[in-house]
């Protein structure tokens, strides 16, 4: 990657983040990363390739962190535990403001729109990730956990946004946690 499109990358990626994808334009993301028009449309030929440029970086990160958390020497709940934490630490950290993915959900709610399926590849990837790694812990229902999951995750970086994150993260870490009891227990023969 040039230097260019990595500052500008950068730069959008951070005001793209903290102020929403409609409401940062063209012009801002040239005068911060401080870059000429042409140089930003021979690296990203309109906004939507920006903006799904945006959320590929992203999704590329977590899936880094969650390759990383794989190839510890671990137990999968062990892995699961780490994601997990991986997440209320996002939640926590300052600056935090929801899920990008989520964001850019909402302010492109067009199924058909590229940016709405960058956030679909994202989150269908993160779901069968979740799930496999509910599979190799041997417990039984790895889909519904899986899912369970994820609805807690939407629900905690939702929540962690709008109000003290640390309950919330405590939250979350519960839920995760009891998700992995729960499934230990026997289940009673039918």
């Amino acid at each position: 990657m040039s230097e260019a499109r990595a500052r500008l990358l950068s730069t959008a990626s951070g005001l793209f983040y903290s102020e929403g994808l409609h409401s940062v334009g063209i012009d801002r993301i040239i005068a911060t990363a401080g870059v000429t028009r042409a140089t930003l449309y021979r690296h990203f030929p309109s906004k939507d390739e920006l903006l799904v440029a945006y959320l590929t970086q992203a999704d590329q990160a977590i899936r880094a962190r969650v390759s990383a958390a794989r190839s510890e020497d671990a137990s999968a709940d062990e892995v699961i535990r780490t994601v997990s934490r991986s997440i209320a630490d996002d939640i926590q950290h300052p600056g935090f403001r929801g899920c990008a993915f989520l964001n850019a959900a909402a302010e492109y709610p067009d199924p058909a729109h590229p940016v709405h399926q960058a956030v679909l590849r994202h989150r269908q990837w993160f779901l069968a990730t979740i799930t496999e790694l509910f599979t190799d812990t041997g417990k039984p229902d790895p889909e519904p956990a899986a899912q369970h999951f994820v609805m807690l995750r939407d629900g905690a970086m939702t929540a962690g946004c709008l109000s003290d994150p640390e309950p919330i993260c405590a939250t979350f870490l519960r839920g995760i946690e009891g998700l992995l009891t729960y499934r230990s227990r026997r289940q009673p023969d039918a």
